[in-house]
């Protein structure tokens, strides 16, 4: 039962983003297109993205630790069918636990990560194919 290591990227890439709607009452989007007006911010989603990583600095001790004790891989966490099949091969069971993207190549079969993947936790995105991923559907935390 060992956590994977294989490549781990902490910085977003172009094209890496998830869209997340929010819903804010009228005065504080009047107050956000004010701030975009004024020149403080190039657009709205400009502000939310710096009011959300200033919150995540405020935490981030609190983040830093809870990683740490669950040991979670932050970043960007890709799974080739090579490292699936080591890890079949090394009589191993892969515990996914992501903050950020995990990913499963697309060359990977429902039966490879059946027989690989014991758990999959991600606080992010999760991308696989749709039939990896009903495949590990009991397996999704």
């Amino acid at each position: 039962m060992k956590h994977s290591t294989s490549m781990i990227e902490p910085r977003q890439r172009a094209g890496e983003t998830e869209k997340m709607t929010v819903n804010v009452g009228v005065v504080d989007l009047g107050h956000v297109d004010l701030l975009v007006q004024e020149g403080f911010y190039s657009n709205r989603s400009d502000l939310i993205r710096t009011a959300l990583r200033n919150q995540l600095a405020l935490h981030a001790d609190t983040l830093n630790k809870t990683v740490a004790r669950r040991t979670l891989t932050v970043g960007l966490q890709h799974y080739s069918r090579a490292d699936l099949e080591r890890a079949v091969a090394a009589g191993e069971r892969l515990r996914v636990q992501v903050v950020g993207l995990a990913r499963i190549a697309d060359d990977v079969s429902p039966e490879l990560a059946l027989a690989a993947i014991e758990s999959v936790t991600v606080l992010g995105a999760f991308q696989a194919s749709v039939a990896v991923r009903r495949a590990l559907s009991d397996r999704i935390h």
